[in-house]
């Protein structure tokens, strides 16, 4: 009869260090917006935002879809991890249509983002276009 092996432990003065830098994965620096004009829906993937004062800045990223299988947003956010603040717009559900897929956010990403100390902004389509293609 094979044995069960049981394993108690504590991993403690767990310490790393960020390695992304400052630029994209395509050697580019990141955009830098002001709030005042920052237009979620018109930005890039990720960037920056400068705030009012403009004596600092909020790194953020947004996702296409609730579901973090179908496109693969963690670059994003690691492209942004080197700065003090971070939040991820993530939209809550994307249904589309009877010939696609309904994607709702997962309990587990809102727990990810708070282990990994990222803000997350929920959000919404507004508006959308049929899907026309056939299966």
């Amino acid at each position: 009869m094979a044995e069960i092996l049981h394993f108690d432990g504590f991993i403690k003065d767990v310490s790393y260090q960020v390695c992304v830098t400052t630029k994209d994965i395509s050697g580019r620096d990141p955009a830098i917006f002001d709030l005042a004009s920052f237009d979620i829906n018109d930005a890039p993937a990720a960037g920056l935002i400068r705030t009012r004062t403009g004596e600092g800045t909020i790194a953020y990223s947004k996702w296409v879809s609730p579901k973090r299988t179908r496109t693969y947003p963690f670059e994003r956010i690691y492209n942004t991890y080197n700065s003090p603040k971070i939040i991820t717009v993530i939209p809550i559900i994307k249904d589309e249509g009877a010939d696609g897929d309904l994607d709702k956010i997962g309990w587990i990403t809102f727990s990810w983002m708070n282990l990994l100390n990222i803000y997350i902004v929920l959000a919404y389509y507004e508006s959308a276009e049929k899907n026309r293609s056939k299966k």
